[in-house]
Protein backbone atom coordinates (compact mmCIF):
# COMPACT_ATOMS: atom_id res chain seq x y z
CA UNK A 1 0.00 0.00 0.00
CA UNK A 2 1.02 2.96 -0.87
CA UNK A 3 2.26 5.48 2.62
CA UNK A 4 0.38 8.74 1.79
CA UNK A 5 -3.76 8.68 0.84
CA UNK A 6 -4.60 7.80 -2.98
CA UNK A 7 -7.46 6.84 -5.08
CA UNK A 8 -7.00 2.90 -6.22
CA UNK A 9 -7.88 1.90 -9.60
CA UNK A 10 -8.32 -1.27 -11.09
CA UNK A 11 -7.80 -1.36 -14.79
CA UNK A 12 -7.12 -3.67 -18.19
CA UNK A 13 -3.91 -4.63 -18.95
CA UNK A 14 -2.43 -6.63 -21.29
CA UNK A 15 -3.46 -9.96 -20.12
CA UNK A 16 -4.46 -9.42 -16.69
CA UNK A 17 -6.06 -5.76 -14.64
CA UNK A 18 -3.44 -3.72 -13.04
CA UNK A 19 -3.79 -1.79 -9.65
CA UNK A 20 -2.94 1.91 -10.37
CA UNK A 21 -2.31 4.36 -7.52
CA UNK A 22 -3.53 7.76 -8.22
CA UNK A 23 -1.93 10.52 -6.04
CA UNK A 24 -3.79 13.23 -4.48
CA UNK A 25 -2.46 16.85 -4.90
CA UNK A 26 -2.53 19.43 -2.62
CA UNK A 27 -1.81 23.03 -2.69
CA UNK A 28 -0.38 25.92 -1.02
CA UNK A 29 -1.64 29.81 -1.58
CA UNK A 30 -1.30 32.53 0.39
CA UNK A 31 -2.61 36.03 0.13
CA UNK A 32 -1.04 39.67 0.55
CA UNK A 33 -1.87 42.92 0.55
CA UNK A 34 -0.41 45.09 -2.38
CA UNK A 35 -0.68 48.93 -2.13
CA UNK A 36 -0.72 51.18 -5.27
CA UNK A 37 2.07 53.75 -3.28
CA UNK A 38 3.57 53.90 0.10
CA UNK A 39 0.88 56.78 0.12
CA UNK A 40 -1.51 54.31 0.78
CA UNK A 41 0.22 52.80 4.03
CA UNK A 42 -0.42 54.06 7.74
CA UNK A 43 2.10 56.20 8.97
CA UNK A 44 3.72 53.42 11.14
CA UNK A 45 4.32 50.85 8.19
CA UNK A 46 5.54 54.31 6.10
CA UNK A 47 8.38 55.16 7.92
CA UNK A 48 9.67 51.25 8.43
CA UNK A 49 9.67 51.15 5.12
CA UNK A 50 11.23 54.73 4.38
CA UNK A 51 13.61 53.70 6.53
CA UNK A 52 14.49 50.60 4.76
CA UNK A 53 15.13 52.71 1.87
CA UNK A 54 16.67 55.08 3.65
CA UNK A 55 19.04 51.69 4.62
CA UNK A 56 20.22 51.30 0.88
CA UNK A 57 22.34 54.14 1.39
CA UNK A 58 24.53 51.99 3.88
CA UNK A 59 24.66 48.79 1.90
CA UNK A 60 28.43 47.71 0.27
CA UNK A 61 27.69 46.31 -2.97
CA UNK A 62 30.38 47.31 -5.77
CA UNK A 63 29.99 44.12 -7.40
CA UNK A 64 26.34 43.30 -8.14
CA UNK A 65 25.24 46.89 -7.78
CA UNK A 66 21.88 45.88 -6.15
CA UNK A 67 21.74 47.99 -2.67
CA UNK A 68 19.09 46.39 -0.29
CA UNK A 69 18.03 47.91 2.51
CA UNK A 70 16.18 46.31 5.31
CA UNK A 71 14.43 47.69 8.83
CA UNK A 72 12.25 45.97 11.09
CA UNK A 73 9.86 47.72 13.99
CA UNK A 74 10.39 45.95 17.23
CA UNK A 75 8.01 44.76 19.99
CA UNK A 76 9.75 47.24 22.30
CA UNK A 77 9.01 49.89 19.36
CA UNK A 78 12.55 50.09 18.61
CA UNK A 79 13.76 50.51 15.17
CA UNK A 80 16.37 48.57 13.76
CA UNK A 81 17.79 48.42 10.10
CA UNK A 82 20.32 46.37 8.00
CA UNK A 83 21.80 46.70 4.41
CA UNK A 84 23.27 43.80 2.13
CA UNK A 85 27.81 43.73 2.54
CA UNK A 86 29.58 42.17 -0.47
CA UNK A 87 32.61 40.76 -0.57
CA UNK A 88 35.10 39.59 -3.32
CA UNK A 89 34.85 36.47 -2.05
CA UNK A 90 31.20 36.46 -3.46
CA UNK A 91 29.87 33.82 -1.25
CA UNK A 92 31.49 35.88 2.24
CA UNK A 93 28.71 38.56 1.47
CA UNK A 94 25.81 38.93 3.68
CA UNK A 95 21.94 40.33 2.79
CA UNK A 96 19.87 43.28 4.14
CA UNK A 97 17.93 41.15 5.80
CA UNK A 98 20.06 38.60 7.87
CA UNK A 99 22.30 41.78 8.65
CA UNK A 100 19.57 42.79 10.48
CA UNK A 101 18.00 39.81 12.66
CA UNK A 102 21.51 39.62 14.00
CA UNK A 103 21.72 43.31 14.95
CA UNK A 104 18.23 42.63 16.64
CA UNK A 105 18.82 39.81 18.35
CA UNK A 106 22.54 41.37 19.78
CA UNK A 107 20.68 44.47 20.58
CA UNK A 108 17.67 43.57 22.13
CA UNK A 109 18.03 39.73 22.75
CA UNK A 110 14.20 37.59 23.13
CA UNK A 111 12.28 40.91 21.85
CA UNK A 112 10.26 39.93 18.87
CA UNK A 113 10.00 41.77 15.25
CA UNK A 114 6.70 43.14 15.05
CA UNK A 115 7.02 44.00 10.93
CA UNK A 116 10.23 44.20 8.78
CA UNK A 117 9.95 46.35 5.23
CA UNK A 118 13.05 45.38 2.56
CA UNK A 119 13.43 47.97 -0.32
CA UNK A 120 16.33 48.17 -2.76
CA UNK A 121 18.33 50.40 -5.28
CA UNK A 122 20.10 49.41 -8.63
CA UNK A 123 22.29 50.70 -10.49
CA UNK A 124 20.91 48.70 -13.09
CA UNK A 125 17.36 47.65 -12.95
CA UNK A 126 14.38 50.21 -12.39
CA UNK A 127 13.71 49.85 -8.24
CA UNK A 128 9.84 50.00 -8.90
CA UNK A 129 8.25 47.11 -7.67
CA UNK A 130 8.84 44.57 -4.77
CA UNK A 131 11.48 42.14 -4.30
CA UNK A 132 11.24 38.66 -2.11
CA UNK A 133 14.28 37.91 0.15
CA UNK A 134 16.22 35.18 -1.11
CA UNK A 135 16.27 31.03 0.21
CA UNK A 136 18.77 31.82 2.39
CA UNK A 137 16.51 34.67 4.48
CA UNK A 138 13.52 32.92 4.08
CA UNK A 139 15.14 30.36 6.42
CA UNK A 140 16.59 32.77 8.72
CA UNK A 141 12.68 34.58 8.84
CA UNK A 142 11.38 31.37 9.69
CA UNK A 143 13.74 30.13 12.23
CA UNK A 144 13.44 34.01 14.54
CA UNK A 145 9.58 33.63 13.87
CA UNK A 146 9.61 30.61 15.39
CA UNK A 147 12.16 31.01 18.48
CA UNK A 148 9.99 34.37 19.03
CA UNK A 149 6.84 32.55 18.66
CA UNK A 150 5.43 35.64 16.51
CA UNK A 151 4.88 36.29 13.04
CA UNK A 152 6.81 38.74 11.02
CA UNK A 153 5.11 40.81 9.09
CA UNK A 154 6.70 41.78 5.75
CA UNK A 155 6.55 44.49 3.77
CA UNK A 156 8.07 44.18 0.40
CA UNK A 157 8.99 47.43 -1.81
CA UNK A 158 11.14 48.98 -4.17
CA UNK A 159 11.97 52.97 -3.93
CA UNK A 160 8.84 53.73 -5.77
CA UNK A 161 5.68 51.67 -7.15
CA UNK A 162 3.84 48.77 -5.84
CA UNK A 163 4.39 47.54 -2.07
CA UNK A 164 3.58 44.13 -0.98
CA UNK A 165 2.61 43.06 2.77
CA UNK A 166 2.61 39.61 3.35
CA UNK A 167 1.25 38.15 7.29
CA UNK A 168 4.37 36.13 7.65
CA UNK A 169 7.81 35.72 6.46
CA UNK A 170 6.89 31.50 7.01
CA UNK A 171 4.34 32.21 4.05
CA UNK A 172 7.47 32.45 1.96
CA UNK A 173 8.82 29.25 2.48
CA UNK A 174 6.20 26.45 2.74
CA UNK A 175 7.72 23.02 3.81
CA UNK A 176 10.20 24.85 5.73
CA UNK A 177 13.05 22.49 7.60
CA UNK A 178 12.44 23.71 10.89
CA UNK A 179 14.34 22.66 13.95
CA UNK A 180 11.58 20.15 14.81
CA UNK A 181 13.41 17.80 12.29
CA UNK A 182 16.59 18.28 14.46
CA UNK A 183 14.17 16.33 17.16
Amino acid sequence: MPPVPCTLYLVPCLFTLCLIYIMKEQKFEFSFEVYDSIDEMNEDDRQVLNDARDATKKAYAPYSNFFVGASARLSNNEIVTGSNQENASYPVGICAERVLLGSASSLYPDVAIETMAISYQSKTVKSDHPISPCGMCRQALQEFEGRMHKPIRLILSGMEGKVFVIKSASQLLPLAFTNEELG
